[in-house]
C-alpha cells in the first residue's frame, strides 16, 4: 500500500526549511510559476506553503521548494526502506546510475522514494514536467524496469539485464 500525500508531506517537513517567500518572477522559476505548471497537470494538485500535493498516473507526488537555498524536490513514495534486501538495493543503484536518468531511488526516514532534485531559479518548465515524469516512472517501474522513461546511458547494467528478462520470456514462448 503506498502511504498518503499527507504522510509524504510529513515526512518531507522533517528535512525542510521553513517557507519562504516567492521569487520575483523575473528571477527563474518561482512557486507561483510552479503552481501553474503543476495545476497543469492535476488540477486537485494542493498548495502546502512551500510546495505542492497532487498525483500523476495514481502516484502521489509530493514537491517542496526553498527558494533562499535555491532548490526543489519533487518526491514519491515507492515502499518501507526495511525488508529491502541487497539485491533489491544494488538494483536501485544500477538504475540511479544508467536507467533512472534525472530522477533517482533514495532512502530517508524509513521509505524509499523516487526523487527529481534541481536548482529552484534555473529550472525550465520542460525540466519541471521532465523530472515529475521521470520521478513517477521510477515509482511504477521499482521492481521490473527500474527505469524513468526517458531513455538509458549505455553504459550501464540496466540494458544487460532488461535484455536477459527479453531473452529468458521469448525463449519462455518458443513453444506456443
Amino acid at each position: 500500500m503506498r502511504p498518503t500525500l499527507a504522510t509524504a508531506a510529513l515526512i518531507a517537513s522533517l528535512f525542510l526549511a521553513p517557507p519562504v517567500a516567492a521569487q520575483d518572477a523575473d528571477s527563474g522559476m518561482t512557486l507561483p510559476r510552479m503552481g501553474e505548471i503543476v495545476m497543469a497537470l492535476d488540477e486537485n494538485a494542493q498548495f502546502t506553503g512551500s510546495g505542492f500535493q497532487f498525483t500523476i498516473d495514481d502516484i502521489p507526488v509530493l514537491i517542496v521548494a526553498d527558494a533562499r537555498a535555491n532548490r526543489m524536490r519533487a518526491m514519491v513514495p515507492i515502499r518501507a526502506a526495511d525488508g529491502l534486501t541487497a539485491e533489491e538495493l544494488q538494483r536501485v543503484m544500477q538504475a540511479n546510475f544508467d536507467s533512472a536518468l534525472d530522477a533517482r531511488y533514495a532512502i530517508a526516514n524509513g521509505r524509499l522514494w523516487g526523487t527529481y532534485i534541481h536548482p529552484l531559479r534555473e529550472l525550465q518548465r520542460d525540466q519541471l514536467i521532465s523530472g515529475i515524469a521521470q520521478t513517477v516512472n521510477v515509482a511504477k517501474t521499482y521492481g521490473t524496469l527500474y527505469s524513468s522513461g526517458a531513455g538509458q546511458f549505455g553504459a550501464g547494467d540496466s540494458g544487460d539485464l532488461q535484455a536477459e528478462l527479453l531473452e529468458r520470456l521469448l525463449e519462455q514462448g518458443e513453444d506456443i
